[in-house]
């Protein structure tokens, strides 16, 4: 009797989830975006809502080349979501003062910069990095797992703040940008890095509870996460709720759970984009990583992981010889170049803008 009224109570469980979803969707498409969770009593007609077109294209070199030329700056607004914890803010202090370094060097259609900060209150760093304070979900919905809170404060700072860029790059404590960044979206379409690990192929049986047939082939979900992502802010408007719904559904269901682990939100956010007909150009040099992920090398290492209650010191040694030489150029270029409290060199850390 237990065990079936469990399974019940599961059932029921993803089928409230999938409604909150659609009924998510239909909100953020036509109303301004709510920031209290939304009823899932309602019922609705959604088979041709969306575009079936295939959104995976690659932006060509000879694009990239002449994306400024002859065009007005159409800028975007940096928006990094963050905790106040120790290991979140030194990453944070860091990715904006290398975002000062280019936002106003040539080629650069850097705007605005924001910390939207989801513990609920203000920390000691508000005058140094410009910020948003956003409430966390509520109590238990998380489940441990932080990132969460992302697609929820996003909802509450696209609700909330005065952001005079009509686009938003979003981006990740742990992203040192090494570039002037152009505004790479174009014509309804948002610019995103694909990531070799978001397979929506591979794990289509486990999408299809969050887009469903009817919503076309699932090659229409792109191997994205949320960032580094340019994309409209209207447009960011309509999918932030259906993000921060699918999120907590998929948190909610055991199997998907299980299947994505802790890129789990990345895999909601392309579903969102997808839901809502939001196409990306797939651009793989928006950012490098692989080599700077966890090394090791001799005797040598560095780990950000290590530096989750205290930020890093001051004068780190340089990577060892035989390491990849875009290391240790950007051990060089963020250890020694960089004035504020923290100076590090990144071996786990994402460049964008390469």
């Amino acid at each position: 009797m237990g065990v079936g009224f469990g399974n019940l109570f599961k059932t029921l469980l993803i089928i409230f989830s999938v409604a909150l979803i659609t009924y998510n969707i239909i909100i953020s498409t036509n109303a301004p975006l709510k920031l209290d969770f939304p009823d899932p009593k309602i019922t609705l007609d959604h088979n041709s809502f969306f575009s079936s077109i295939d959104p995976v294209i690659k932006l060509s070199n000879n694009r990239k080349s002449k994306l400024n030329s002859a065009e007005k700056k159409r800028l975007f607004h940096t928006a990094v979501t963050s905790s106040d914890a120790v290991y979140n803010t030194w990453q944070c202090r860091i990715m904006y003062y290398w975002f000062k370094k280019f936002q106003n060097e040539p080629n650069s259609e850097m705007g605005g910069f924001t910390r939207i900060l989801h513990s609920g209150r203000p920390d000691k760093y508000m005058d140094e990095i410009p910020t948003f304070v956003a409430q966390p979900l509520p109590a238990g919905i998380d489940q441990g797992y932080i990132v969460l809170n992302r697609p929820w404060a996003f909802v509450q700072w696209l609700e909330q703040a005065d952001i005079k860029e009509d686009y938003i790059l979003m981006a990740e404590p742990d992203h040192i940008i090494v570039k002037p960044i152009p505004n790479l979206s174009r014509n309804g379409f948002g610019a995103a890095f694909p990531f070799f690990y978001i397979e929506p192929k591979k794990y289509e049986s486990v999408l299809r509870k969050f887009f469903p047939e009817n919503k076309g082939s699932i090659t229409q979900v792109d191997p994205i996460g949320n960032s580094p992502v340019i994309v409209a802010k209207d447009s960011l408007k309509k999918i932030a709720p259906t993000w921060k719904n699918v999120s907590v559904a998929m948190k909610q269901d055991p199997e998907t759970d299980k299947a994505f682990g802790w890129v789990l939100e990345m895999y909601a956010y392309a579903v969102a984009s997808a839901l809502h007909g939001v196409k990306n150009i797939l651009y793989k040099d928006f950012m490098i990583q692989g080599e700077l992920t966890y090394g090791k090398i001799g005797e040598w290492r560095f780990d950000k992981r290590s530096y989750d209650q205290v930020a890093p010191p001051r004068n780190l040694t340089m990577p060892p010889p035989g390491v990849s030489q875009s290391v240790v150029w950007f051990s060089q270029l963020a250890l020694f170049d960089c004035n504020s409290l923290v100076m590090m060199k990144v071996y786990y850390l994402h460049m964008i803008g390469c």
